[in-house]
């Protein structure tokens, strides 16, 4: 089987030949049509995670996944043979950037009919990051603001429009080039980043969510009203992260001093700051494929390439300049 494997940070993804996936009881085994790229799995190949997620290399990348399923495990209940399926595999089960994936079946989804093998392989992850922010953490509803930045990229995009379903207003940060891109989306508010400043432009807003972290987070704090949250899923991470993943008191303690300066320019003005690391969750892949197929949500795929170029394209996935997300594909 042909993979895409990392096989020392900050190399190169190698396409080599990997043995085929082994099935446990309650995994299916899926032929890989289309799979999502992610700034996640590039800031994987540097190494920017190695201290949080120690991948054990080699490993096949890749956390988005559509295709259709191939043979199940003898307790699996919920799916068959000829499925058509969508999922973001749990972290000790990536490995998409591949022809076939074991995916464990509490992970798993029906792929919404609507929509093509290359939409549905563009949504897990982003789609899962938006649900858990704003529904999960944020409990959006009619009557709030919400400010959800870098509007054109692959979890803004879907985050604009769940916000919009949920009933919130929602302001924006995005080029200019995109402005009326994410007003299509549902934007209420479009801010230029290069030519406006967001902190002079919006107020009290009930909740953030900052895909780019640094500076941009520590200035999304001003725009909330007391007892707004700010949502960061580009870090730094917090002892809930390492509480998420089954951290050690050592890993609980790094991940609390990591946040420690955000957190306490929090307080100070009475907001609050929490990491987002998105989890599987088939469940509400359910949930968001059912909002697909009724047309509250579209997904937007800007680019599709052939899967021999997954390792080129990821590595330019940094500079931008897509909207929405790029997949890879096997058709």
């Amino acid at each position: 089987m042909k993979a895409f494997v990392l096989t020392q940070y900050k190399e190169q993804l190698r396409q080599i030949d990997v043995p085929e996936p082994e099935l446990g009881n309650h995994d299916v085994l899926v032929e890989v049509h289309a799979a999502g790229l992610n700034q996640l799995d590039e800031k994987i190949r540097l190494g920017e995670f190695k201290q949080i997620l120690p991948y054990k290399l080699p490993q096949v990348l890749g956390h988005d996944v559509a295709g259709v399923v191939l043979q199940v495990g003898p307790e699996v209940r919920a799916f068959k043979a000829g499925d058509e399926v969508f999922a973001r595999p749990r972290k000790d089960s990536i490995g998409t950037f591949a022809e076939r994936i074991a995916v464990p079946e509490e992970d798993l989804a029906i792929k919404p009919a609507t929509i093509s093998m290359e939409e549905a392989g563009s949504l897990p992850l982003v789609a899962l990051t938006a649900w858990q922010a704003l529904v999960e953490r944020g409990n959006v509803g009619p009557g709030q603001k919400i400010l959800i930045h870098a509007g054109a990229g692959g979890v803004g995009s879907i985050a604009i429009q769940l916000a919009k379903y949920l009933g919130a207003t929602v302001a924006t940060t995005v080029s200019a080039g995109n402005k009326d891109f994410v007003r299509e989306l549902g934007a209420d508010v479009v801010i230029d980043y290069r030519t406006e400043d967001f902190v002079e432009i919006l107020h009290d807003y009930d909740l953030v969510l900052d895909s780019l972290g640094g500076e941009n987070l520590e200035r999304s704090l001003k725009v909330l009203k007391k007892g707004g949250k700010a949502i960061g899923i580009a870090g730094p991470p917090d002892a809930g992260f390492a509480r998420q993943l089954g951290g050690n008191p050592v890993l609980v303690g790094v991940t609390t001093l990591l946040s420690s300066g955000i957190r306490r320019k929090a307080r100070r003005l009475g907001v609050i700051y929490e990491f987002l690391f998105m989890r599987a969750d088939g469940n509400q892949l359910r949930e968001i494929a059912a909002l697909i197929d009724a047309g509250d949500i579209k997904p937007v795929v800007g680019r599709v390439v052939p899967f021999d170029q997954t390792a080129d394209v990821l590595a330019a996935l940094e500079k931008g300049g897509v909207r929405g997300k790029t997949v890879v594909s096997h058709q």
